[in-house]
């Protein structure tokens, strides 16, 4: 099987975050360098240009019996 390299014109880049992934093309691995837990409540990662968001209870569980996670030591 023969696969085509990608061919890529002219890209700018404004900004990029602390943990950003910039790719363009073929890539033969991307792994993440850091990691992070989020909670947020009912609606809270919503986006448009006009929302009705209707939340009368809302309760986030940030109860991690686990403690540890997954590392990403290896990732170098």
């Amino acid at each position: 099987m023969f696969i085509m390299p990608a061919i890529v014109g002219v890209a700018q880049v404004i900004t990029l975050g602390n943990s950003s992934v910039f790719h363009i093309g073929d890539v033969y691995k991307i792994m993440p360098f850091s990691n992070a837990k989020t909670f947020s409540g009912a609606g809270s990662f919503n986006t448009g240009e006009q929302l009705h968001v209707s939340n009368q209870l809302s309760s986030t569980n940030t109860y991690d019996p686990d403690v540890i996670d997954q590392a990403n030591a290896f990732n170098m």
